[in-house]
């Protein structure tokens, strides 16, 4: 920024310098008569400011014309037409044959005048204002107001005779053309000093490149006025005035509406993967990259390198912590908890990697141990660190800690079932009294558990054990039901209510999860179409698709074909997917796109817990992201997880997505999300998923009775 300053400050000397220069030796300038010269100077140096406001418009209209800002659309209009009143200038003013006929060397001069103030005022009145984005109906504005001003300029050019002064019987003309130009010199300075003003601390790079573009039209306009007369010579030079102008404007447009709100992008980005994926106290890779990491091991090794070595995992939890706590302070609390994560931290070795997981837990991931007892003496290792006391502002502090090991590949054949174990194991230590114990695992047990459940699913479909629930989803703004989400339930006839966290990972491993997904679909959307049959107000039924769902080629077939059967609006259908659904970049575009031709709306389900890149969002036709109930049920009490939904909704603001925030549960959540503008929201706050009869009781007969 010190540089562009520099470069600033420099081309005030520089301008200012020039104009003294030709002050001084205006004698011998003046002396130049080669007019034919001239003209041809003034027609290049026309002629190529006409290509950079041409550019300016261009640049900001045609190209990335789906993101517009407000800055950004009125510079394009307000050049388009700087662009038409330069052309009609340059081309009268050095005797074009055809313009010349209908405009004068001295209505030249007025249509060179327009376009200075035309450009001046502009300018002030984009940049003394904060950018924002801007609507399709402002942009349609913006350029019909542009072109019209054109239009009757033009009119008064063609058919107006004499209407513009530059005739004889216009003896005031003169004057008030140099109170104008005063005017527009005026103009250009006070938008310098506006942008300067102190009140904005830091200039973007971007901004001082502007400052720089006006000092050189406010230059160009000085050698407009012809203060100190030197010939035709001071309207060439007040033309590469402005063609230096153009050039830095051009610049600096570029870099203040698409240069940097693209580094902005890249940043945010960062910001949300690094409050996603670390611990805010602590600094430490949470549980969510844990995860990620253990799956890469898995995939990259199998759980073992080349020669064999195994893989584990301890949980380390700090026994009675809660009483450390309560006794001393939270502040107390999260200062020991930092100290442990250090002296760990210290002591991480090649191979091992150290992870936070919240709370007082903590998860070692050990790599390249030779095999399992090499495994639980390292972790007998860590255990013996806090042998000496811990030191805290208040004191020292004697602490211990339980373990709990998993090792791979004994222990668990998915990052999930790893770390769950190894925790399961942490527990038990705890329960015992122990200070490490390795999981016990009972697979043949779990195997028998898995198959059985995965046959009672087969027939669950058969045997219509299915049913939906619906959760509704509230505009913030208004109170106002406008949606709802249908979530899949199992009634077991044996072991009664079956959670979807136990039925779904099996339904989606053994490809179950099509057929079920399937009726699911069937089941919401015909009963969405009976509400509307009934009279209900029509809202939209959110339904959540799976991996194996959504990778099906002929999916938007299946979905038309349902539709088409019930007699459904597809704008009454959004179908929600998930962020590692979009990792295939290709196919996710294709499948999306094929969807979208449908009608439907699309969310991202669960945002900021999986893949969170800016890339699939700006690109795919996503309409809405739902952020997270992990990040919205602490958001008053962590102050990462407020920062993350803060930070996801400002950026779907900037991207023009809706933001659904899910598992909202009290109204301290409610206002924080109001305050965040965030557009709609569901959880337990506003209603639990009931099933239809239930919800139609609760929920849709209310909207019907109050004529919502």
């Amino acid at each position: 920024m010190r540089q562009e300053e520099r470069k600033t400050i420099h081309a005030a000397i520089i301008g200012a310098a020039l104009f003294l220069l030709i002050q001084i030796f205006r004698t011998p300038l003046g002396n130049i008569q080669n007019e034919e010269l001239l003209l041809a100077l003034y027609l290049i140096a026309g002629c190529c400011n006409i290509a950079f406001s041409f550019a300016i418009f261009a640049q900001g209209w045609l190209f990335f014309s789906d993101k517009l800002s407000k800055a950004r659309l009125f510079t394009s209009a307000l050049f388009l037409g700087v662009c038409i009143f330069d052309f009609l200038h340059t081309l009268s003013f050095t005797g074009i044959s055809y313009i010349a006929s209908y405009i004068n060397s001295e209505q030249s001069l007025w249509v060179l005048t327009v376009s200075r103030l035309a450009s001046s005022l502009g300018i002030l009145f984009i940049f003394s204002r904060e950018d924002e984005p801007v609507s399709v109906k402002g942009k349609k504005r913006a350029i019909s107001i542009s072109l019209l001003v054109i239009t009757l300029f033009l009119a008064v050019l063609l058919f107006g005779e004499n209407v513009l002064p530059g005739g004889p019987d216009y003896t005031w003309a003169s004057t008030f053309k140099h109170i104008v130009d005063m005017a527009v010199l005026f103009i250009y300075l006070l938008s310098v000093a506006i942008i300067v003003y102190p009140g904005r601390i830091e200039k973007s790079a971007s901004l001082l490149i502007i400052i720089r573009a006006l000092i050189f039209f406010a230059l160009g306009q000085v050698f407009f006025m012809n203060l100190f007369s030197v010939g035709e010579l001071d309207n060439l030079l007040g033309m590469f005035c402005s063609g230096v102008a153009y050039y830095l404007m051009l610049t600096g447009v570029y870099r203040l509406t698409i240069e940097e709100p693209f580094h902005e992008s890249r940043l945010a980005e960062a910001r949300i993967n690094y409050l996603a994926y670390h611990d805010d106290l602590t600094g430490l890779p949470n549980r969510r990259r844990l995860m990620q990491r253990v799956e890469e091991l898995m995939v990259q090794g199998g759980g073992k390198d080349k020669t064999g070595a195994f893989s584990a995992l301890a949980i380390m939890n700090i026994n009675h912590f809660k009483n450390i706590n309560d006794s001393l302070g939270h502040f107390a609390g999260d200062e020991l908890l930092q100290r442990v994560a250090l002296r760990i931290g210290e002591e991480v070795q090649a191979g091992e990697e150290l992870f936070s997981m919240g709370a007082d837990e903590f998860a070692f991931l050990m790599t390249g141990r030779s095999g399992a007892e090499s495994c639980m003496l390292r972790s007998a290792e860590l255990q013996r660190l806090f042998e000496s006391p811990v030191s805290l502002e208040s004191g020292e502090y004697h602490i211990s800690l339980s373990l709990g090991v998993s090792i791979f590949p004994g222990d668990g054949e998915t990052a999930e079932q790893l770390i769950q174990n190894a925790d399961t194991a942490v527990h038990n230590a705890k329960e015992q009294g122990v200070e490490i114990r390795r999981y016990i695992p009972a697979m043949q047990m779990k195997a028998k558990e898995r198959l059985k459940l995965e046959n009672d699913l087969r027939r669950a479909l058969e045997r219509d054990e299915f049913y939906l629930v619906y959760q509704p989803q509230v505009q913030l703004a208004t109170e106002e039901i406008v949606g709802m989400e249908a979530l899949l339930r199992w009634n077991h006839p044996k072991r009664g209510q079956v959670s979807p966290v136990e039925f779904i990972p099996v339904a989606e491993e053994s490809g179950l999860i099509v057929p079920i997904g399937e009726w699911v679909l069937r089941t919401a959307c015909r009963q969405n179409k009976q509400w509307q049959t009934a009279g209900y107000r029509p809202i939209c039924v959110s339904i959540n698709l799976s991996m194996r769902q959504f990778l099906q080629p002929n999916l938007s077939g299946k979905i038309a074909a349902i539709l088409q059967d019930i007699g459904l609006d597809p704008r009454y259908v959004d179908l929600e997917i998930t962020e590692s659904m979009t990792l295939d970049k290709e196919t996710a575009f294709e499948q999306l796109n094929r969807l979208k031709g449908l009608g439907v709306f699309i969310s991202i389900d669960d945002f900021g817990t999986g893949y969170s890149s800016l890339h699939y969002l700006k690109n795919m036709p996503i309409d809405r992201l739902k952020i997270d109930r992990s990040f919205v049920a602490e958001v008053m009490e962590d102050s990462n997880n407020a920062a993350i939904v803060s930070t996801i909704t400002s950026m779907a603001h900037h991207l023009k997505l809706k933001v659904t925030a899910e598992g909202v549960e009290n109204k301290e959540q409610l206002q924080f999300l109001r305050e965040q503008q965030c557009h709609e929201a569901q959880g337990y706050l506003f209603g639990k998923p009931l099933q239809a009869a239930e919800f139609e009781r609760s929920f849709l007969k209310q909207v019907l009775r109050l004529g919502l």
